[in-house]
């Protein structure tokens, strides 16, 4: 029997509040065991209810590793970590399947707020008798972005930075140094750290530590991604994989409604319904001797809008709201 190798991340992305991968799999439809958020084990993970998917647990950092170098077919991993392994390695065969659209984060610079600079350019500006020590999670992306600003390359040149990677040294410019953090990133400013490059939410954290954002680097959010691996059954298995991941994503933005309305308003109901395009070609319909059943679909944003108009313009009732797990096109 054929199967594929998918990767699913532990940390962060399978937290409750930021994603819960765990949970998408189980509104996609997936019976799997061994991968509660913070109880996830190698031991345990298995799919039940899909024998042609072997799963593993893969730290997101490691995940671009494990696709390039085979040991995965497929993984689920944010576009971060995708673009800091496409940068460092030229052999790098990493395709993107999809956009899953959560886990959405953003890198940026950040130096404490009692600074007066705004933007990479007036931090490499000024004239320095010291090294500037950044630390980072993410090596590649923060050199490669510093060695094409333009300020850098006016005072450095083409000079490699510095890169510290706890024992492993390289690079020429001991002026600007890159160092691999470990923990907490925000902290390194407090023992005496210049700047950081480190992802970011809401910048809650930031504000935490007194520290300003002076530049964003990307944006970043989880994708499933594939690897040299995968023949032609494998990317049709994977894209199968997508699509009833995409769906239950998808099905996070709606909810399912149904209220009742008077037969005699139910053509004006219709037409609403029909010119604001909260249906497709009309919404369904149940009619009965005195009310009709009206059923559709509503994006959670729009939600409390379309409730007030068609409490005000139809005098609706019995309105039920339900979550729903799965979008089907």
């Amino acid at each position: 029997m054929n199967t594929i190798k998918l990767g699913l991340p532990k940390g962060s992305l399978n937290s409750k509040d930021r994603g819960n991968t765990y949970q998408l799999l189980i509104d996609s439809g997936y019976d799997i065991m061994g991968y509660e958020p913070g109880g996830e084990s190698d031991k345990k993970l298995k799919i039940l209810n899909d024998p042609e998917i072997e799963v593993y647990l893969v730290r997101p950092q490691s995940a671009p590793v494990e696709l390039n170098k085979g040991f995965l077919d497929i993984a689920i991993v944010g576009d971060d970590w995708v673009t800091e392994e496409s940068i460092a390695n030229s052999r790098n065969n990493i395709f993107k399947i999809g956009d899953l659209e959560y886990g959405k984060t953003r890198i940026v610079a950040a130096i404490p707020d009692s600074l007066p600079f705004e933007s990479f350019g007036d931090f490499f500006n000024k004239k320095r008798k010291k090294s500037v020590l950044c630390f980072t999670e993410y090596i590649n992306i923060t050199k490669d972005y510093i060695m094409k600003n333009e300020a850098y390359i006016s005072n450095y040149g083409a000079k490699s930075p510095v890169i510290q990677i706890r024992g492993l040294i390289e690079g020429e410019n001991e002026m600007i140094q890159i160092i691999s953090s470990d923990g907490v990133t925000e902290g390194y400013i407090a023992k005496g750290a210049d700047i950081i490059v480190d992802n970011v939410q809401s910048g809650k954290t930031l504000k935490e530590y007194s520290l300003k954002e002076i530049e964003e680097i990307m944006h970043s959010s989880a994708g499933l991604y594939g690897g040299h691996t995968c023949d032609e059954w494998k990317k049709k298995k994977a894209e199968d994989i997508f699509q009833q991941l995409y769906g239950a994503v998808t099905a996070r933005k709606y909810f399912d409604v149904k209220f009742n309305v008077t037969n005699n308003n139910v053509e004006g109901v219709k037409n609403y319904l029909i010119s604001e395009k909260l249906c497709a070609d009309e919404p369904t319909i149940i009619k009965g001797e005195k009310y009709s059943q009206v059923n559709i679909l509503i994006l959670k944003e729009r939600f409390p809008l379309v409730l007030s108009s068609l409490k005000k313009d139809y005098k609706i009732s019995a309105i039920v709201r339900n979550e729903i797990k799965q979008f089907v096109k």
